[in-house]
């Protein structure tokens, strides 16, 4: 990377002249090499990738761009993102990590019911996106479960499809495809704003034990497509489902959607890391299917 277009895009965004005195590696997922630079009075937040994936940082930075408009849930401030010949980069604040404690995971809860209670009159976004580094499509429109069956369930089986998982997996997963109407007789979602990626790598504290939330896949679908995703690999604070409950209840059907909406993330999950996600994904969609017998 040329740090030296770094340095001249974080001048030109915050009319202030920058010059790294200090580089430090941190983790930044599986995706991006990230870095803190500092010039030794302000730090900032760098993520590198491939030149290609300038588009997937612009997307990003919209997201969080987007999520700050609900004046909810802390997030990065965005400086810049762009490309030169050698890396793509995205530039945002840092934030100082620190330790919650109840009442942050309380707050947390209070606050995600607030940002889903930002509403849209369409589903999905005004902007694609990735989900890792697999693409989303987020096409508007106005019938949730045909954003539900098309672009996100059957693009994720299609992509399956094309990397070589067929079988159980296809079969089964076209009787899904065809039959979601039933989750959905006694209940309909409104167009909230979503992170669309809010697992627990995704959110921290910053150092006075407020709740940051980062690396969004954002769109504008039904909620409980975040929560169930807070559910997938662990799960969050008894706290934070405590507070969110109390202040935006989630309707009695979530149970039997939860899975539904999980399914998403496993079958991508299969596409990136392969079959080692195959047989949870077939057991999900097997036990969705006893929903519509």
């Amino acid at each position: 990377m040329n740090w030296n277009t770094i340095e001249q895009q974080i001048e030109d965004a915050t009319s202030t002249a920058f010059k790294t005195r200090s580089y430090k590696s941190i983790s930044g997922g599986s995706i991006n090499d990230a870095y803190v630079i500092s010039d030794e009075h302000r730090r900032y937040f760098v993520k590198l990738n491939t030149p290609h994936q300038e588009d997937m940082f612009a997307a990003e930075a919209q997201g969080l761009i987007e999520l700050g408009k609900a004046n909810a849930i802390k997030t990065p401030k965005v400086i810049c993102w762009g490309a030169d010949a050698s890396s793509s980069y995205i530039v945002m604040e840092f934030i100082e990590s620190g330790r919650g404690n109840a009442q942050s995971h309380r707050q947390f809860g209070k606050q995600l019911a607030e940002m889903h209670r930002f509403t849209s009159d369409q589903f999905g976004w005004c902007h694609d996106n990735t989900i890792g580094s697999t693409p989303q499509q987020n096409t508007q429109t106005h019938d949730w479960i045909k954003f539900l069956r098309e672009q996100r369930l059957g693009f994720q089986l299609d992509l399956a499809a094309s990397n070589g998982f067929g079988g159980h997996l296809q079969k089964d997963g076209e009787k899904l495809l065809d039959n979601l109407d039933v989750f959905f007789t006694d209940y309909t979602p409104q167009a909230s704003l979503l992170h669309g990626d809010l697992w627990s790598g995704n959110y921290s504290f910053d150092s006075d034990g407020q709740p940051v939330i980062f690396d969004p896949a954002v769109y504008y679908g039904d909620r409980e497509a975040d929560i169930a995703m807070t559910e997938l690999f662990g799960g969050f604070n008894t706290e934070f489902y405590a507070a969110y409950n109390d202040n935006h209840p989630l309707d009695e059907g979530y149970q039997s959607r939860k899975n539904l909406y999980n399914l998403y993330h496993i079958i991508n999950h299969v596409n990136l890391f392969g079959s080692g996600y195959l047989r949870q994904a077939e057991r999900m969609i097997s036990q969705l299917l006893t929903y519509t017998a």
